[in-house]
């Protein structure tokens, strides 16, 4: 019995209520075995939990300071209280330091961003008392806002000014000669505001210098590796013949006519656009996207997408800039020197001028009759450009020594394109099934006399024009999507290629049977016998005539 006590020896309790070491004898005759088992005891309260990180040691002198110190009644009914409140206290420094952390809140970010547009550079007030005498590419776009905002379109007054101010930093960093504010498109994550510019002359042909060294360097990566290719086995050649790419306008003309530059926020840098291609806008033609805010999203579409999210971006505003932009009829003319100019590969007159006669029409007139408003953007052809590209012109050039055989029947299918010319009225527009293309209407009715005419595109929703007297604008507020009145359907793959013809020059012998291979080596071995005994037979004959001899 003496072996059983309420510890076992492995236990760090062991040894304090063994006969001869109890701690209420007055003589100990061995204390190490009772120091040992203290040490053993506190060990193990000194352990850490693995949860809160405390222990039990620390824990109880914790709870026995405070009830000494408070000295509570009926401390025995409420120590698990107690124990409660010791324990918040060992939390309450960590809790402090995370309540008094400063939140940074999503306005707290937003306004740190915009913070930039309200500082002024060093001089700088004297420039803009310099550019408010002279003209100056930043456009004015509060006013722009004001006139939108009397049929109840447009952005807020704080975001409006935030954009005002980004196109301003904007005009600040590039070489612009004029600038408008474009509209904004939405996307899944973030939003983009856009800015339509045209850059100075030296400016733009410096741009196109750029681009072309890079063409060139690419160029030269290809016929670097062309040879490589010919200095390995050449494999069997294919004959197909791709079909001829269609080249990008230049810039400065038809869809690249303006540079567009986006951000997703006022205050955030701005991001210039690449050029817009046929292939780009002829493949947008054929599939709807929502934008993400990120210009480096790929494009998961199906025809496959030539570029990236900013090159789809760029193609659905060259759409919707050729489709929405209007004006009043007579606020643009022709310029006198280019009215010879429709012969030029179908594109007729793409340059005007404002009209110094203009007398504009009373918003009563311009809300009735859509004849009293016309397109001053070059419409896209199916082709993808403004003006028609022969793409057989530049081959038959290059095949004039080759014979008239090898010479396709397709340059008499190709059918040069036309689209409908520069300023063109809307009464013109086909409109979707029994939906006009436009609606226009005032902005009030009732006060007609201070109206607003206000256009409003449902081809595009999103897109709107105003006019007021001399001023008139145009913008666009959506998803960039066109208006469908069934649900979209992504094109269907192409058919199937057909099977190789099986002919007998193709056909996969028959495996021979065993009776066939015995017939045969049969055969063979009778061949090569009666072949062995015409070689004897010969060398008898040669013995013969050479006994005679």
């Amino acid at each position: 019995e003496r072996g059983h006590g309420p510890y076992q020896p492995h236990e760090p309790g062991y040894g304090l209520y063994q006969p001869g070491y109890s701690p209420y004898d007055d003589q100990i005759p061995d204390p190490e075995p009772r120091m040992l088992a203290i040490q053993n005891a506190k060990a193990y309260l000194l352990k850490s939990s693995t949860t809160s990180g405390l222990n039990l040691y620390d824990h109880l002198a914790n709870i026995l300071t405070k009830i000494l110190d408070e000295q509570p009644t009926n401390t025995a009914d409420i120590i698990e209280n107690i124990s409660k409140d010791v324990k918040w206290a060992q939390f309450q420094k960590k809790m402090d330091t995370l309540r008094d952390e400063h939140a940074i809140l999503p306005t707290f970010e937003s306004a740190e961003k915009r913070k930039t547009l309200f500082l002024k550079a060093n001089g700088e007030g004297d420039e803009e008392l310099e550019e408010e005498i002279g003209e100056t590419p930043l456009p004015n776009v509060m006013e722009t806002a004001f006139y939108f905002e009397q049929a109840g379109i447009g952005l807020s007054k704080d975001e409006s000014y935030h954009i005002f101010l980004a196109l301003k930093k904007l005009i600040s960093v590039q070489p612009i000669q004029t600038c408008r504010f474009w509209g904004k498109i939405l996307g899944l994550e973030m939003n983009y505001i856009i800015a339509e510019v045209q850059y100075l002359e030296g400016a733009e042909e410096e741009e196109t210098e750029e681009e072309e060294v890079i063409d060139e360097g690419e160029k030269r990566m290809g016929e670097v590796e062309d040879e490589d290719e010919e200095k390995e086995a050449e494999p069997p050649k294919s004959t197909y013949k791709p079909p001829p790419v269609i080249p990008k306008e230049e810039n400065g003309t038809g869809a690249n006519k303006y540079v567009y530059f986006v951000c997703n926020e006022p205050g955030k840098p701005w991001v210039k656009l690449p050029p817009v291609t046929p292939a780009q806008i002829v493949c947008a033609r054929k599939i709807k996207k929502f934008f993400t805010g990120r210009l480096d999203a790929p494009i998961v579409s199906f025809p496959p997408f030539p570029g990236n999210e900013a090159n789809y971006l760029r193609a659905q505003i060259a759409r919707i800039s050729a489709g929405t932009h209007i004006c009043p009829i007579g606020f643009y003319q022709f310029a006198e020197e280019e009215g010879d100019e429709d012969e030029e590969g179908g594109g007729g007159r793409d340059a005007y001028e404002e009209n110094p006669d203009f007398q504009p029409l009373s918003v009563v007139e311009m809300v009735e009759s859509l004849s009293t408003w016309v397109h001053h953007v070059q419409s896209i052809l199916k082709q993808g450009r403004c003006v028609w590209f022969n793409p057989l012109q530049k081959s038959e050039e290059e095949e004039e020594g080759e014979e008239e055989e090898e010479k396709d029947e397709e340059p008499d299918e190709l059918q040069q394109e036309t689209g409908p010319p520069l300023l063109t009225p809307l009464s013109e527009d086909e409109g979707i099934q029994n939906i006009p293309a436009w609606t226009a209407q005032p902005s009030t009715n009732l006060i007609p006399q201070y109206a607003v005419a206000i256009l409003q595109s449902n081809r595009w929703p999103g897109a709107y024009a105003f006019a007021s007297g001399m001023k008139f604008n145009n913008i666009y507020f959506g998803w960039g999507h066109k208006y469908s009145p069934e649900n979209h359907t992504p094109a269907l793959p192409l058919p199937v290629q057909a099977e190789y013809p099986s002919g007998p020059e193709i056909t996969e012998t028959r495996d021979p049977t065993v009776e066939e291979e015995l017939a045969f080596k049969a055969a063979k071995e009778e061949a090569l016998a009666a072949a062995e005994e015409e070689e004897d037979e010969e060398e008898l004959e040669d013995d013969e005539e050479e006994e005679d001899d």
